[in-house]
């Protein structure tokens, strides 16, 4: 009896040393596919939400509010060509337009919001992980002082015309007026160690178009439009989620992106993920004992 209860407790060790190992374990470990990524650290920011707000009528600046993320990990670079070519290959993402240059070291673009998704669900199968686009206020914290203030400062009673061309004026102001595409890094990384955010490549949020009504007890939804989602890059816009090319047509208001691509975050691994990693550690363990 005492030898069995031995033999019960060792199985048990062993079989939470292999859970332990399997959930610590890099992606690397599960697949060579994987992007690299950068973990950001969780933490409290001055936040301007995304969104339209009326206030009696008019539209007015977004409120600022102090918002906080936890830690997470973003893609080091935006995803590339070849990463998104492989895809392709295996038929589980739309092909890009014929015209893409395929250099291997070019960001990918011409990326609709469901093409971002469809490659966040191939690469979650292959790596065994959960990998998603970020939200917006994910997306603001990994860009730290990359990430710009969209307020016009406009009063509430300033006309809709006069609105509408600050907010032009502002985004042209900083304008690149370059949509010929660079190598990964050849907009230089941010104080978190995040490449090219901000540069001609506007990158995709998991973050719905919403409409809010400022009134006594500050900004209240109304309206919720997950066909149209915020893209982040050198200004914050929004695109309906099938759009490729927002200099085609989809982007409402304001000067639209040159380019539209995607950087996802990591998540933990998936149950077949964990279950696949787990079986590998055994048969090790097993073949070495």
């Amino acid at each position: 009896m005492v030898h069995r209860l031995k033999l019960a407790a060792k199985a048990g060790l062993f079989a939470a040393s292999l859970v332990a190992d399997a959930a610590q374990a890099p992606s690397a470990d599960v697949g060579s596919d994987a992007p690299e990524t950068v973990a950001v650290a969780a933490a409290a920011f001055g936040y301007r939400l995304a969104g339209d707000f009326q206030e009696e009528g008019r539209t007015v600046d977004a409120p600022k509010e102090t918002r906080s993320v936890a830690s997470f990990r973003i893609m080091k670079y935006q995803l590339t060509g070849a990463q998104y070519d492989s895809c392709v290959a295996e038929r589980a993402c739309p092909a890009r337009p014929k015209s893409q240059s395929r250099a291997p070291r070019l960001p990918a673009v011409m990326l609709s919001f469901e093409d971002a998704s469809a490659y966040a669900a191939w690469i979650g199968a292959k790596t065994g992980e959960t990998w998603r686009l970020p939200t917006d206020e994910e997306w603001r914290a990994a860009a730290g002082t990359r990430a710009r203030d969209d307020a016009t400062g406009l009063a509430k009673d300033a006309d809709p015309s006069e609105r509408w061309l600050a907010k032009y004026d502002a985004e042209s102001a900083e304008a690149k007026d370059e949509q010929r595409l660079r190598p990964i890094g050849g907009f230089g990384a941010n104080e978190q160690g995040l490449f090219d955010l901000s540069g001609n490549v506007w990158e995709w949020t998991d973050t719905c178009s919403v409409r809010y009504s400022i009134g006594p007890a500050g900004a209240q939804p109304m309206t919720t439009n997950c066909g149209v989602r915020v893209v982040e890059g050198e200004h914050r816009t929004y695109i309906t989620d099938f759009i490729r090319d927002a200099r085609a047509g989809g982007c409402a208001v304001g000067k639209p992106p040159a380019n539209l691509g995607v950087r996802l975050v990591r998540g933990g691994r998936t149950i077949s993920g964990l279950i696949a990693r787990i079986k590998t550690i055994f048969e090790g363990r097993v073949a070495w004992l």
